[in-house]
């Protein structure tokens, strides 16, 4: 009597009927297109393969998801809720973590790439970002549509806009500021960046962008607003 055969191999697991075998198309299908596309159900689906082992955990994950009513009701749901949807220790310990690294994340993110949509905030900023900026150097802030800083950048040649341009495109940054850090004092009859700003506020304009300020750090005073100033 011939013996019977069994998967041993990814592609046959793939394949497999069960709950190891759709756990398998699940790793796989994380690993080949990330976890962005996967429902809120499939989320918690996952996190609790590993707690839960040999145990199909699709039927709990959405059990869990019709009580609380969101993945974040879940992820805040007190233990003796959740032991009464049937979840072990192990299992609510690690439902314990994903709020804690989001919020840690979003702090990051925050410091990485601080909102800038006021001039108090601008100002915090640049009290810290201009400490090494280099003296005479203009730079450009790219934000979202939040004035969220998507990038920090140098501008080195003031008679075209067009890398600038192509910059925010790539950014998909909606709109501008314009940074410049001086030792000497500000004259803005004479200074080309006063033209540049005229320049560039015109053409984010005609791109549906916009820009919203140009500043002249000084370690002397506060910073200058050309804006504020209406001399662009």
């Amino acid at each position: 009597m011939a013996k019977p055969s069994f998967p041993t191999d990814g592609k046959n697991l793939l394949r497999g009927t069960g709950p190891q075998g759709h756990r398998m198309r699940m790793r796989h299908r994380v690993l080949s297109n990330g976890a962005e596309a996967l429902a809120d159900y499939e989320v918690l689906e996952m996190l609790l393969y590993y707690s839960i082992p040999r145990r199909d955990t699709k039927p709990l994950a959405k059990a869990l998801l019709h009580r609380f009513g969101s993945l974040a009701a879940v992820f805040g749901a007190p233990g003796p809720e959740l032991r009464a949807v049937g979840i072990s220790e192990q299992a609510m310990l690690l439902l314990k973590f994903p709020p804690v690294v989001a919020e840690r994340l979003a702090l990051a993110e925050e410091r990485l790439r601080p909102i800038l949509g006021s001039w108090d905030q601008l100002c915090s900023y640049l009290s810290a970002a201009m400490t090494s900026a280099v003296p005479e150097q203009f730079r450009l802030l790219y934000l979202d549509n939040r004035n969220r800083l998507l990038a920090d950048e140098p501008v080195d040649d003031f008679t075209t806009t067009a890398p600038i341009f192509r910059r925010a495109l790539a950014l998909q940054a909606v709109a501008l500021i314009g940074i410049q850090k001086t030792l000497s004092s500000f004259n803005a009859a004479t200074s080309p960046l006063r033209l540049f700003a005229r320049r560039l506020d015109g053409e984010t304009a005609a791109l549906s962008m916009r820009l919203h300020d140009v500043v002249v750090v000084s370690e002397r005073r506060t910073p200058l607003s050309l804006k504020q100033k209406g001399l662009f």
